[in-house]
């Protein structure tokens, strides 16, 4: 894991950020994004979905509407008085560029990069906008390492 956070910082996020889009949230149930989000979404933090190829259709993942973007999002979001607190990845490294942007420009708390994913432009990028910056880790198991949340 590549981080800009201690844990008590990784917590207290995990703790107080109940607003968390996920881009790349697959409607199938046995994709990982779609089994992170769920859990999240048991532990009492609301995910809101961002896929293009759904939202062009009007669909829904786990009973939330499906954006093309996090800025989407974010003005959804914003219709219902609520924040991005979270930007969760689940795309290729060499995409998070814009999506690191984007998280910028609606003022996300933390950009975290799903296991596997890293991309050190897009990470400085908003460190230096102050935000917080998780790399190449899974969200739902640092959830359940810091919090002690069962599965």
């Amino acid at each position: 894991m590549i981080t800009t956070a201690s844990d008590t910082a990784l917590r207290d996020l995990l703790q107080a950020a109940p607003t968390i889009v996920v881009v790349g949230l697959s409607p199938q149930a046995d994709r990982p994004s779609h089994e992170v989000a769920a859990y999240l979404q048991q532990h009492g933090l609301r995910t809101i979905p961002v896929n293009p190829v759904v939202a062009a259709a009007g669909g829904q993942i786990l009973g939330e509407r499906v954006y093309a973007s996090v800025t989407e999002a974010a003005a959804g979001l914003a219709a219902e008085g609520l924040e991005v607190d979270i930007v969760d990845c689940f795309r290729k490294s060499e995409a998070i560029g814009p999506i690191a942007q984007e998280a910028v420009a609606v003022g996300a708390r933390c950009l975290w990069l799903q296991q596997g994913v890293v991309n050190a432009k897009a990470a400085a990028l908003a460190a230096q906008a102050g935000l917080m910056v998780v790399q190449d880790a899974c969200i739902k198991l640092e959830h359940r390492r810091l919090l002690g949340a069962a599965a």
